[in-house]
């Protein structure tokens, strides 16, 4: 018989359900859940009923599957309740919100060293995937051109980056008709590696995507050596092959904790990168960025010019209207934390990372794979042999039953019989709560270890992946 499995089961609730006497209204005495009502109800009542449902979702201060923002203080919730109804798109309606993405983008590009951020372009988006479209269209646009400009064929673009990249890749490669070029992970070379690009590009190639804090594991691809390697192909063949990076988590964390690792825009052959404002640029949900090294790598006829919300508004992005009061909880935390508030809050969450590592390595089960030494991030496996009665998927599930969300998933192509677990360390996880995890984490290995027999299981449902 399948396993329970709470997706499967939104589908066999009732297709009403009746009210709280309490909160309802003459007339309200059930409620249709597939559809739309023939009339409406008080404020309370659907707010209660929303209210009482959403008690059932975790608590997000003990998700340590996410990457996402999910604790800002007070000051952050009351500019956001303030301006949670501006519309990114119409800068003429709001020009002061307009004025202030431009200098969040002029802040990138310095904090990132770009040789001309006074001028060079960048835009904020809905998250760093949005971010991330954007920089593989301005690549592809930009062979085109120099292929077109050449006399020679546009039919088959290919795109280089490791197995391990985040889905949106995948996505790109797919909605645009770029042909994705992987260079599977494996123990030797568990990342993105010069060797591995150098044998994937060719003529065709519009750039190559290494990841500044991989999703799998928080570790920095090497992408100084693959820049290097790029430029010597260039010297022997001819062949000049863009970088973008995707430093959706690194982004916010390198120019403060490891200032003098060379990834950014000091490498010439970096021409975009993008980064995610609601992942440790610490904002709320709902705010990416994308940066050019300079003005001209950013094709011109990519921008739309629209004259329709007043004035002559020029507009680069997949959205359209989108929200405006993240943009504006950026600026705070850059106003708010300075250079070294950033620093201060993301050495506490690497510090955090670093102790749970350890923890945790210092335990019979499991091996660490990743420390959190780049981001706050720390990774592990079981040992081989440990037990054959439970698994990384067991323990996640374990864990779950104290509040803690911590997943388990396969490594990528060549690596898929390694399951993983991961904690991603994130402001507002305290030492205090990382003591706490850890007494629940012990408690759960010491139940599963006392098990005599196999968990059972439903291997559908193992994967518990979380972006």
């Amino acid at each position: 018989m399948p396993q329970w499995h709470p997706h499967r089961e939104q589908k066999n609730l009732p297709d009403e359900f009746p009210v709280n006497p309490l909160f309802s209204r003459q007339g309200e005495v059930t409620i249709p859940r597939l559809r739309i009502g023939d009339q409406g109800m008080l404020p309370e009542t659907a707010y209660q009923i929303i209210h009482d449902e959403i008690a059932l979702d975790g608590n997000a201060r003990l998700n340590l599957a996410t990457f996402v923002t999910t604790w800002m203080e007070p000051d952050a919730k009351r500019l956001y309740g303030e301006s949670f109804d501006k519309n990114m798109i119409d800068k003429d309606e709001y020009p002061q919100t307009a004025a202030i993405e431009e200098r969040c983008v002029r802040i990138l590009a310095d904090l990132w060293n770009s040789p001309n951020p006074d001028t060079t372009m960048g835009v904020s988006t809905t998250g760093s995937s949005e971010a991330c479209m954007l920089g593989g269209l301005a690549l592809k646009r930009r062979w085109q051109k120099l292929r077109k400009s050449k006399g020679l064929s546009t039919d088959r673009p290919n795109i280089v980056f490791s197995s391990s990249v985040q889905v949106v890749w995948e996505k790109f490669a797919n909605y645009w008709d770029v042909e994705p070029r992987y260079v599977n992970i494996n123990p030797d070379h568990p990342y993105l590696d010069a060797e591995g690009v150098i044998n994937a590009v060719d003529e065709n190639t519009i750039g190559v995507v290494p990841i500044l804090g991989v999703t799998y594991t928080g570790v920095y691809e090497p992408i100084a050596a693959i820049a290097k390697a790029l430029d010597e192909l260039q010297e022997k063949t001819g062949l000049d092959i863009p970088i973008h990076v995707d430093a959706a988590s690194g982004g916010f964390i390198a120019p403060f904790l490891q200032p003098d690792l060379i990834w950014d825009f000091r490498l010439p052959r970096v021409k975009s990168i993008n980064v995610s404002g609601h992942k440790y640029g610490l904002v709320y949900p709902g705010l990416g960025w994308v940066i050019w090294r300079e003005k001209e790598d950013l094709p011109e006829d990519l921008i739309f010019r629209v004259s329709y919300l007043g004035g002559n508004m020029p507009t680069f992005a997949l959205n359209f209207s989108r929200p405006g009061a993240q943009v504006l909880l950026q600026y705070y935390n850059f106003l708010r934390l300075g250079k070294d508030g950033y620093y201060a809050v993301q050495k506490t969450s690497q510090e955090n990372a670093l102790f749970l590592s350890k923890e945790i390595g210092e335990m019979d089960a499991f091996e660490i794979l990743a420390d959190g030494s780049d981001i706050p991030v720390l990774a592990w496996k079981l040992k081989e042999d440990y037990t054959p009665n439970w698994t990384l998927y067991d323990l996640s599930r374990q864990l779950r039953t104290y509040g803690w969300q911590v997943p388990a998933y396969p490594l990528p192509a060549d690596m898929e019989e390694i399951t993983i677990m991961r904690i991603v360390v994130r402001n507002g996880f305290s030492r205090d709560l990382a003591h706490l995890f850890m007494v629940n984490f012990k408690q759960a290995v010491e139940f599963l270890n006392s098990l005599d027999r196999p968990v059972l299981k439903d291997t559908k449902y193992d994967n518990g992946f979380h972006h």
